[in-house]
């Protein structure tokens, strides 16, 4: 890193244009949240963290729809300093709270999600399907560490579909894919999302938003650190499928069905 501190404390002005879209088509990208030299200066302790967490080695050959799509280390903030100092972002999440109208947001989870040169399709899916949370104030950050093109496989979204809410227990795989398609294609949603990132660029999506994304048709990594954030003031909500006992237990610990979603590693940033 620099020998200069990075200032993650200076406030990002979100012009009200990206925060209602952001409202009525369910994701928006923010330029330049952080600048190529500030992911510059972190990213060697974000890979060092996202390294430290993997555990999926198998050939891509070998894996599954959801394998092949992208390999997926989580908290890496519990890794290191650096990695810490760069998820805890206030200014990250004070953009996040400015998207959704509150006034802060709790830390979920971060996670490294790089798509492997090769790598396959994500599928179809809504993230919020997985959390046991009683707010629809549900946000994630996506952010690439290096330049990212269309061939990489960046994002698609169905737009508008957030506001549709929770359209089925579908964890992410071929049936969510085919399902969701399908879904997409009856209810008319237009297709969206940038086709190109520098690094520092984010995404921003709502909790509920059908996404996807294509394959890595490149011989480079796709480098992604998503962190995701609620509203804060959100409690736990009953535990009624087995990915929300899951998350749950791994994500708020502690946290009983019907108290704030609040644990030591939910942070409000």
């Amino acid at each position: 890193m620099s020998e200069d501190p990075i200032d993650f404390t200076q406030p990002y002005p979100v012009d009200a244009a990206t925060c209602r879209s952001f409202q009525e088509r369910g994701h928006a990208v923010v330029r330049g949240l952080a600048q190529p030299a500030e992911v510059a200066a972190f990213r060697p302790a974000l890979l060092d963290a996202a390294a430290a967490g993997r555990f999926e080695h198998r050939p891509l050959a070998q894996r599954d729809t959801y394998g092949r799509a992208f390999l997926q280390m989580c908290n890496l903030w519990q890794r290191s300093e650096q990695a810490r100092s760069f998820v805890f972002a206030h200014r990250f999440a004070q953009v996040a709270a400015d998207l959704l109208g509150v006034e802060a947001v709790r830390l979920y989870h971060d996670q490294a999600l790089f798509k492997e040169p090769g790598g396959g399709f994500t599928p179809w899916h809504q993230d919020q399907f997985y959390w046991p949370l009683d707010t629809d104030q549900t946000i994630t950050l996506w952010m690439p560490l290096v330049a990212v093109e269309e061939e990489m496989g960046p994002m698609v979204f169905a737009e508008g579909s957030h506001r549709h809410g929770h359209l089925g227990a579908f964890p992410i795989g071929d049936e969510s894919h085919r399902v969701f398609e399908e879904k997409i294609r009856d209810e008319g949603f237009s297709r969206g999302g940038a086709r190109r990132f520098d690094p520092g660029d984010a995404s921003f999506h709502s909790g509920w938003i059908l996404h996807s994304a294509s394959g890595n048709q490149t011989e480079k990594m796709r480098e992604v650190l998503t962190i995701i954030y609620f509203a804060d003031g959100a409690k736990v909500t009953a535990l009624d499928h087995p990915n929300r006992q899951f998350d749950r237990d791994l994500w708020l610990p502690g946290c009983e069905p019907g108290t704030p979603a609040a644990s030591p590693l939910n942070p409000v940033l």
